[in-house]
This record gives C-alpha cells, sequence and structure tokens, in this order.
C-alpha cells in the first residue's frame, strides 16, 4: 500500500498504491499504515525531507465511503479520523520540508494530505481535477480541509470551495492558490519536490506561528464579519436548513479559524462526526454515490445479452425532445437520422444541436471543428424508408395512439430484423403501443427528460413482452450518450411521471381548498424542490395535465383521477384559457417586460381560508405524497428496486437530495413513523395518503 525509497540526499519518497483498489482512497487501513509510515519517517534524524506521492495516475480520490457507511458510533469515528489528524501534525511540526507531488486528480482526503505537507506540486493533466467535493455526499472534509484550506487561502475564497464541492483542473488550482506549482510529467515533478526540499532545510506551517493571521482578515475582523454572515445567508437561501453539511462546514470554519489550528482540528472533528452518523448523510452516500454508479456501470444490464453495436440511430420527430435525442446521440460518435414531415421542421431541430455547440464554445467547452463532427454526424429525412439500417429507433412524436402507430409500422417495414423500437411516450403505457408492432418483444420504452442535452436521466419501460435483447441495447445506449439508466415496468405514467404529477396534484389540492399559493410555492422550494407545484404545472403546461387526466378518465374511470386536478384544470383550460406560461398565463402571470409573479386572479377564483395551514404540514403534505406513490409503485412491480426510486427521483425530477431519494425520505423519517404520520394526513386530508401495505411491520427498505 506505501512504499518507502530514500534517495542520494537522504530525502524519503514516500509512495502511496492502493494494489487492492482501482483507485488510491483512504480506508481504515490506509490511515493505520500512513501513521505507522510517518512515525517511522520523522523519527529518523537522517531523514532531511519528504515526497509524498502515488503510484498510480490519479494521487489519492479520496476517502472510502464504505469505510464511513461501516462507521456505527461516535467513539469509532473520532479514533480514526484522529489518527488521520496526528499523522498531518506530525508532519507538519516534524521541522524538515514535506512535498506533496500530485501525480493527478486529488479530491477530498487526498487533497487534505496534500494540506498537510508545506509545498504541493502537480502534474499537468488537463483533466485531473483537484478539490474537496465532501459536501455534494453530505459530509465535510474530516482531515483537516475545513482549517488548513482557509489559513491557506482566506476565509472567502476557502468557502467557494468547501461549500460547494468546487473541483478545479491543475492549472486553475494553481492560479486559487490551491496548489504551489505545476510540472510536465513524473520526472519534474519529483525533481522540483527535491529542489523545494533543498532549498528550504527548515520548515513549518505558516500556521503553527504565533503571530499568524489568517490572509484576507480574521474571522473577527470587519472582512471576516462580511464574509461569515454573507456565506450563512446564501447558505440558508439555498439550503432552507435542509441539509446540515454546508451549516456544520461553515461552524467549523467559524469557530475553528479562532483559536489554534490543534483545537480546530478538533472542532472540525465534532461537525464532521455528527455527520458521519446523520441517516442523512448515509443516504445521500447511498444514492449519489454508490446507487448512481451503479446504474451508470449498467447493474441492470442482462448479463447473458452480449454487447450492443449500435452504428446508427433513427429519431422520429424533430421537436423538443428529438432534437435533443439527435444531439445527444450525435455528441457520442453515433451516426442518427432524424425524419419529421417537412424539411422545415427538420432544419430547426438540427439547429438547435447547432445552438447548444455554440454556446459550449463560447465556454470553451468545444472547438468549432468538434461542432462540425458532431453535426455532421446527423442527417435529416421525410422518407421513413431513411430508417433502413438503423439498429434502434427512437420515436418522439405528439402523444397520439394514432401518429405513433403509423410511424411504428413506417419504421418497422425497413429496419433490420434484429433492430430496437423504442418511444419516448412520457405517459402512455408500451404495452399498450407495442400491439401496433410486429415484434412487441422488441418493442420498449426509452423515457427522456427535457431538456435532453441537460438531463442526466433517462427511463427504461419494460412492456410485457420486452425480451432482454431490447433491454441490453438502450441500456448501452443510454450508457454510450452519457447518462444515466434506470429500469422499470409498464404503467400508465411509469413510475417518473406517475409520482412526479402527485406533486403538482397536491399543490392543486392545497390551492383548491384556500391554501395561500405563495404559503404553497414556499413550501415546496424549502422541502428542497427546483420550484412550487404551481409553477411546474404552468411550464407543463395546464391544458397537457388536462388532456392527461381526460384520457386517464376515460381508460380507467373517474375514480382514477384527482377529482381537484380534474375540476381545476377542466375551469382553467375550458372556461379562463389559463394554461400557463406558454399562454402568458397560469397559476402565475408572465408579464413580456418583467418577472413572472403569482396571479392576483387566484384569490377570486380560490378565496383563501381566514386560518392558514402550519407550514410544516404543507411541506409533509408535498413530501409524503411523493413517497407514497413510489412506495405503491413497489408494490405493483412498476419499481423493482430502490435503488432505481432513488436515483430516478433525484434525477428525474429534482427529488430533495437530502433525503436521499424517495425511498430515502422513507428511511429518513423511518417506515413505521412515515406509516403513522401517513395515517394522520388520510385522517385529515383523504385515501391518497393511506399508507400502502408494503410498510406494514418494515423496518428497513436498505436492509
Amino acid at each position: 500500500m506505501m512504499k518507502i525509497n530514500l534517495d542520494e540526499n537522504n530525502i524519503v519518497i514516500l509512495t502511496i498504491d492502493c494494489e487492492k483498489k482501482p483507485m488510491n482512497v483512504i480506508d481504515e487501513e490506509f490511515v493505520r499504515t500512513f501513521h505507522q509510515k510517518i512515525e517511522e519517517i520523522t523519527s529518523d534524524d537522517k531523514n532531511t525531507g519528504l515526497i509524498l506521492t502515488s503510484a498510480r495516475d490519479e494521487f489519492v480520490a479520496g476517502g472510502d465511503l464504505e469505510m464511513l457507511r461501516s462507521i456505527k458510533s461516535a467513539e469509532d469515528c473520532v479514533q480514526l479520523t484522529s489518527l488521520l489528524h496526528k499523522s498531518l501534525r506530525k508532519i507538519e511540526t516534524w521541522g524538515k520540508p514535506a512535498v506533496a507531488a500530485l501525480t493527478g486528480t486529488t479530491l477530498g482526503g487526498g487533497y487534505e494530505l496534500a494540506l498537510g505537507c508545506h509545498h504541493r506540486i502537480c502534474i499537468n493533466k488537463p483533466k485531473a481535477k483537484i478539490g474537496l467535493p465532501e459536501v455534494t455526499l453530505g459530509l465535510l472534509p474530516g482531515g483537516g480541509g475545513t482549517q488548513r484550506l482557509p489559513r491557506m487561502i482566506g476565509l472567502q475564497n476557502s468557502l467557494l470551495y468547501l461549500t460547494t464541492g468546487k473541483q478545479l483542473d491543475p492549472q486553475k488550482a494553481l492560479e486559487a492558490g490551491l496548489i504551489d506549482a505545476l510540472a510536465e510529467n513524473e520526472g519534474e515533478l519529483i525533481n522540483k519536490a527535491v529542489e523545494f526540499i533543498k532549498s528550504h532545510p527548515e520548515i513549518s506551517q505558516p500556521w503553527d506561528d504565533k503571530k499568524f493571521k489568517l490572509p484576507g482578515g480574521e474571522v473577527q475582523s470587519p472582512r471576516g464579519y462580511q464574509v461569515i454572515p454573507a456565506s450563512t445567508a446564501m447558505m440558508n437561501e439555498k439550503t432552507h436548513g435542509n441539509y446540515l453539511a454546508p451549516r456544520n462546514i461553515l461552524c467549523a470554519v467559524y469557530e475553528g479559524c479562532q483559536v489554534p489550528i490543534d483545537q480546530g482540528l478538533e472542532i472540525e472533528l465534532r461537525y464532521f462526526t455528527e455527520l458521519v452518523l446523520n441517516q442523512s448523510t448515509k443516504n445521500m452516500i447511498r444514492t449519489l454515490f454508490y446507487s448512481i454508479n451503479e446504474c451508470n456501470k449498467g447493474e441492470a444490464r442482462p448479463k447473458n445479452v452480449p454487447e450492443s453495436k449500435i452504428g446508427k440511430v433513427g429519431i422520429l420527430g424533430a421537436g423538443m425532445m428529438g432534437s435533443g435525442i439527435a444531439y445527444a446521440t450525435a455528441m457520442a460518435g453515433i451516426p442518427c437520422v432524424m425524419k419529421d414531415i417537412s424539411q422545415e421542421t427538420l432544419d430547426r431541430g438540427k439547429a438547435y444541436s447547432a445552438k447548444v455547440l455554440d454556446k459550449l464554445i463560447e465556454r470553451g467547452r468545444c472547438t468549432p471543428e468538434k461542432k462540425e463532427q458532431v453535426l455532421s454526424l446527423i442527417s435529416t429525412t421525410t422518407d421513413a424508408s431513411d430508417m433502413k439500417g438503423c439498429d434502434l429507433v427512437i420515436e418522439a412524436v405528439i402523444e397520439d395512439r394514432g401518429l405513433k402507430a403509423k410511424v411504428t409500422a413506417e419504421s418497422e417495414a425497413v429496419m433490420p430484423e434484429e433492430g430496437i423500437f423504442a418511444s419516448n411516450t412520457s405517459t402512455l403505457p408500451i404495452t399498450g403501443l407495442a400491439t401496433e408492432s410486429k415484434r412487441p418483444e422488441q418493442f420498449i420504452g426509452l423515457h427522456f427528460f427535457s431538456p435532453v442535452d441537460k438531463m442526466p436521466l433517462v427511463e427504461i419501460i419494460m412492456g410485457e413482452k420486452t425480451q432482454d435483447k431490447a433491454l441490453a441495447m438502450c441500456i448501452d445506449y443510454v450508457r454510450a450518450i452519457k447518462k444515466t439508466p434506470i429500469v422499470v415496468n409498464d404503467g400508465r405514467g411509469f413510475y417518473t411521471s406517475r409520482v412526479f404529477t402527485t406533486y403538482v396534484s397536491e399543490g392543486i389540492n392545497l390551492i383548491s381548498e384556500g391554501v395561500s399559493p405563495a404559503l404553497i410555492e414556499n413550501a415546496g422550494k424549502m422541502i428542497g424542490m427546483p420550484v412550487g407545484p404551481l409553477a411546474v404545472a404552468d411550464e407543463v403546461s395546464i391544458d397537457l395535465i388536462y388532456h392527461i387526466i381526460k384520457q386517464t378518465m376515460e381508460d380507467l374511470g373517474v375514480e382514477s383521477v384527482d377529482k381537484a386536478t380534474l375540476d381545476l384544470s377542466t375551469r382553467f383550460v375550458e372556461e379562463l384559457g389559463r394554461l400557463g406560461r406558454k399562454a402568458g398565463k397560469g397559476f402565475y402571470e408572465y408579464p413580456t417586460d418583467g418577472k413572472k409573479f403569482l396571479s392576483p386572479e387566484l384569490g377570486k377564483l380560490y378565496p383563501l381560508n381566514k386560518i392558514q395551514p402550519e407550514l410544516e404540514e404543507v411541506k409533509d403534505r408535498l413530501l409524503y405524497i411523493q413517497s407514497i406513490e413510489t412506495l405503491r409503485c413497489l408494490e405493483e412491480n412498476i419499481l423493482t428496486t430502490t435503488r432505481d426510486a432513488d436515483v430516478g427521483s433525484i434525477m428525474g425530477w429534482g427529488f430533495p437530495a437530502w433525503t436521499g431519494g424517495t425511498i430515502g425520505f422513507v428511511e429518513y423519517i423511518g417506515p413505521q413513523n412515515f406509516k403513522q404520520r401517513c395515517l394522520e394526513l388520510e385522517k385529515k386530508f383523504g385515501k391518497r395518503f393511506s399508507p400502502p401495505k408494503i410498510l406494514d411491520g418494515k423496518e428497513s427498505f436498505y436492509n
């Protein structure tokens, strides 16, 4: 794991190589071995310095999250983390120079190892990343990052990285002061490290000088008085108190930077331990790291099907969805042909890709040559026979069964026998659409989210007759275009549309009951949803909600739809023409020369109750209804894993990440506590809050 070499100058080169791991990561064995090696190195007076480096292309990618998940007590967390703190303080106070020679990506705990050295040099690899991303998983840097970084680059600059998890390439890290020098290759890296050590035979950290002052101003200074309150206000505005990690980071920095470094490390450790043991953190790590990685690696892919070679993709429809799918396909280097009924529509569709690429060029993330290469992979046609030779055809026409049946037949007539046909429908059952196919076993759902170029999730829907080959090809395709696949079974609205609809419907129920629209919208944002449910309705368009609910009622009966949503959407569409943003009015007004605002007409249409509900009750209704519907999807086998439920909810429609997902929220509350609250809400607001039977006797959905 760690090898010691001594050069002719008696400089110790400690090389990290976690041979049993795919990348260098800090786990319990690492911490104990590192401590042993540092004790050995610093106790030998003959040693003149230390170079800490790696045998891998990366330096250290961070802490081992599996280790953190296994910690069950505060005592265990304190004992292990304190040992790392002790090792780094030994390096700092040794009196001899220590250089972190970074071979590439250096994140989290890896960067904290570098901070514990007196000098940091990195090989200039453009794709390498340097930073402290712990906050994105509900953690804080527990190896001294909240104490050393502010002491190195100042309060304001350090909080930018500590509270956002922002990562920089080596060149930008140098400019920001996160590292001290660059090298072009490994040889130069070690040579520069040796030069630094030889020119600084005796050294200590600036913060170990009694006269040390924080760069840019102390916590208790005019500058500090500006930075800390402003950072706290910004944090509260963004997180609404739902995320513990940013708060703990600010507390650790604020308290720790007013005392000597050793006391600061103890303060950091206290806040770190609280996060490690917190259920929200555990849920975030499970979903945002493990579950997403499993999806991205194709965990749901049938193992008995050879990897698909997709030579060409057909896309039916050049609207917003079809254009976005064409862009994502071409960006992956896969040729595609986009079909629509007019060349004018096709030209607009292809222009969408050009527009997205132009924006990337402006940001320095694409070149004109790359743009031309991508656009050359997108061909257009008005002739269905051009679907010939397509291994995968994706239908992205309007939600009309007749039209979908027509384009299915046209494509299947010319597609290869082994070709797969996928529908991008967001609501219509795949099994029903597949009845118009001559090969329903090769018919599947591929539900993209808008805008396709930005949204990372694709929901793959298995029809009743869909076979493994179709699933395997679609997972291979989704991974090829660098999106995250989840797999669900067929049903109206599948998983994502079905559950997300409950958020909008509950907002409509609330307004129908005389609850203040502002209270509803603020409650939605305060639980961590991107926007309130009424704003979502306007964006989706109220007439679309109206048509979907009418279709559902025709297919399944009036008892299958939410009455408040039916009544309000009917009134808004048939009587008032309030269709949402596209019509300039819905729940909000959309002036041409200003920001949108909640319509004053709502108070006339749905008079406010004199006594408004408690904020917490409104928040509960908006959160619980989504998790309840998710549990029903599990009961009905629409969902087959909690992994897909959690990943789909966060990445698909922005369910609050602090919960770990819709099932994560149940776990956060505790299944039986969740059930009890459902019963209370059911008694007050109706059967839609009835606790699903899957909760009976359940202690955990993750065991």
